[in-house]
């Protein structure tokens, strides 16, 4: 068997040639792709990543569909040469604080069509898919081409990391779904909320989750006053209890099952910032839905970053404190729930729906759940931007972005 880098580069080289000669190189080509579900995914106790064969013929009651059909087109990204020299710039950067020149290839891939209302629809719903089962009343019929389906994260005892992978017929696309934050104090809890808790509180909080002398901290990074130690706040973001290391294991385990496959990643909330960090990582297509902003970690993590990370796409409302960076401080509802989610610049470029304007919804926390972007923004037509001729609102990157500006950063010894 060729070693893991050797046959990670083959694969590049193959993808670039076919960039080259097969594809065609517009953004403006347009396909429709059909996936079905494959496996559900899931971590173990043991941190090993796991996946589980759904059966085609296994009932689905939500809808009529029977699979999901999704319009593409073609879109730039960057990756690196490897994994492996992708982990050893970023190892290089948190022991060293040093940069590596690491080598970026420009590669034209398939992705999906953001412009368009339906395949954010369906890709929404595939999110929402990844915190339920297949025969769950909740399901989310997708359509015959996105029928096949593979979930991980299921075991009795799996407390985090879980989600679904679905294909089209001859395994071209790939596209994982990766489940968000179970709490009720948006509309859910089960058995992954206190593992989801602590990566919402470690990823997007300023500092271990500190919001005043009440809160028990996260690590223990804070010194006095509005001061925070870097470095102990790096250290505590490399464990494996972390979903980022598990999401790149998934990822590599992935492209092992399919090495010829192009990859797509969707997520909501947590899940979405989590996609977010893996399509950089990999330069692979990302559709985050009212994912909290994670910019901030991934510097944290210190990930190499691509000269463009315009492949990944989040989509969001002006409703959603947690997507705004808006539900902070002692007495907001994700303080009273136990999460500081402080953060609020994401990377790539944004899709906003003003729903606090066009809809007049309130901003309120109990509009952070996937269900209603998918029934009440997504699943019929946005009047703001159909006036313009648009179906959706134009993906914008979000410049000049600022967080977490009381916090003074640096060299604070215990």
């Amino acid at each position: 068997m060729l070693p893991t880098t050797l046959t990670a580069l083959l694969v590049l080289l193959l993808d670039f040639f076919l960039d080259c000669g097969q594809r065609p190189q517009s953004s403006q080509f347009q396909k429709s792709l059909h996936f079905e579900l494959r496996h559900e995914h899931a971590v173990s106790q043991d941190a090993r990543v796991v996946f589980s064969d759904v059966s085609s013929t296994m009932g689905l009651v939500y809808g009529n569909e029977s699979s999901y059909s999704i319009d593409t087109q073609y879109m730039t990204s960057y990756r690196p040469s490897s994994f492996s020299a992708y982990n050893d710039a970023r190892i290089r950067s948190i022991r060293h604080a040093q940069s590596a020149n690491l080598l970026w290839y420009e590669t034209e891939t398939l992705g999906p069509n953001v412009e368009k209302r339906e395949t954010l629809l369906e890709l929404a719903k595939m999110t929402s898919n990844a915190y339920i089962t297949p025969n769950d009343s909740q399901w989310y019929e997708l359509g015959e081409n996105w029928s096949t389906r593979y979930p991980f994260g299921w075991e009795p005892d799996a407390d985090g990391f879980r989600g679904h992978v679905f294909a089209t017929p001859d395994n071209s696309i790939i596209i994982l779904s990766i489940k968000g934050t179970s709490a009720a104090v948006w509309g859910g809890a089960g058995p992954t909320a206190k593992k989801d808790k602590l990566n919402d509180n470690l990823l997007f909080s300023c500092c271990c989750a500190r919001i005043d002398w009440s809160w028990t901290t996260v690590c223990g990074c804070y010194r006095n006053g509005w001061k925070c130690d870097q470095d102990c706040l790096e250290r505590a973001l490399v464990g494996d209890s972390l979903f980022y290391p598990i999401g790149t294991n998934l990822y590599n385990n992935l492209t092992y099952m399919y090495p010829t496959s192009d990859i797509w990643i969707v997520g909501h909330s947590l899940g979405g910032a989590v996609a977010s960090l893996l399509g950089v990582t990999f330069g692979t297509p990302v559709v985050a839905f009212e994912s909290p902003g994670e910019r901030l970690a991934a510097r944290r993590l210190h990930l190499p970053s691509p000269p463009s990370t315009h492949h990944v796409t989040h989509v969001y409302h002006t409703a959603d404190p947690i997507a705004m960076g808006t539900c902070n401080g002692i007495l907001s509802s994700c303080a009273l729930g136990g999460f500081a989610m402080e953060t609020r610049c994401h990377q790539g470029k944004s899709i906003v729906y003003d729903t606090v304007s066009n809809l007049s919804w309130a901003v309120d926390i109990r509009k952070h759940g996937i269900v209603n972007v998918i029934e009440e923004i997504l699943g019929k037509p946005w009047r703001a931007t159909e006036d313009v001729g648009r179906e959706v609102p134009v993906a914008k990157a979000e410049e000049d972005c600022v967080e977490c500006y009381s916090w003074e950063f640096g060299s604070f010894p215990p």
